[in-house]
């Protein structure tokens, strides 16, 4: 097999094998064993685990991240906050390895690679939307990070649940996401304040 359908096909496994069981508990070994080929080819392609973690990790990112920005084709704050919704669902029912190893959390990347790095970069994305809104509004800009975070989040929780629930189905999921959100960010006070600490 040509070197480059070999790494190919070794990062395939390695995918299979993160998402099943997680860094921690595969191995070189397990790997090599899978592709029919010696512990050396892939320490020769990737250096080792981590090498090849950090490959399969840096794909599933640019991936999500490449689904969600070309998701965002235009229009109404409300239709950009649909598409992103749906997107990850999508990236989540079509990839469903990748999105496993994304919220598996490794200390090899707590600094970055993981799905909360993603969703963070996501929630830039989504800064930049709501700012504008945002600023139409009469509302304080500098807050559209807070309300970023938010909406991603929300997305991404209800993302993983769906992962495993699968019912509702995707369109219904993401039609009661963007109701919550957008009738919630449709009737927003400039100025909000808690009721129970109001004295």
């Amino acid at each position: 097999m040509p070197a480059a359908q070999r790494r190919e096909q070794l990062i395939a496994i390695g995918r299979q094998l993160f998402a099943e069981r997680g860094f921690e508990a595969t191995s070189v070994e397990e790997v090599a064993a899978r592709a029919k080929v010696s512990k050396p080819v892939v320490y020769e392609h990737f250096g080792g685990k981590e090498g090849l973690y950090a490959v399969v990790v840096d794909r599933e990112v640019r991936a999500l991240l490449e689904r969600i920005a070309a998701g965002l084709t235009a229009g109404h704050p409300r239709e950009l906050l649909e598409q992103a919704a749906l997107a990850l669902l999508d990236y989540i029912e079509q990839e469903p390895h990748g999105f496993q190893v994304l919220v598996r959390e490794s200390p090899l990347l707590s600094a970055g690679g993981n799905f909360s790095s993603v969703m963070n970069d996501v929630a830039h994305q989504v800064e930049h939307i709501l700012a504008a809104e945002f600023r139409s509004r009469g509302l304080e800009p500098k807050l559209a990070e807070l309300y970023s975070q938010a909406l991603v989040g929300m997305v991404a929780l209800v993302g993983q649940w769906w992962r495993e629930a699968r019912k509702p189905k995707k369109e219904t999921v993401a039609a009661h996401l963007v109701n919550l959100a957008w009738n919630g960010l449709s009737h927003l006070e400039s100025k909000p304040t808690l009721l129970t600490r109001a004295k």
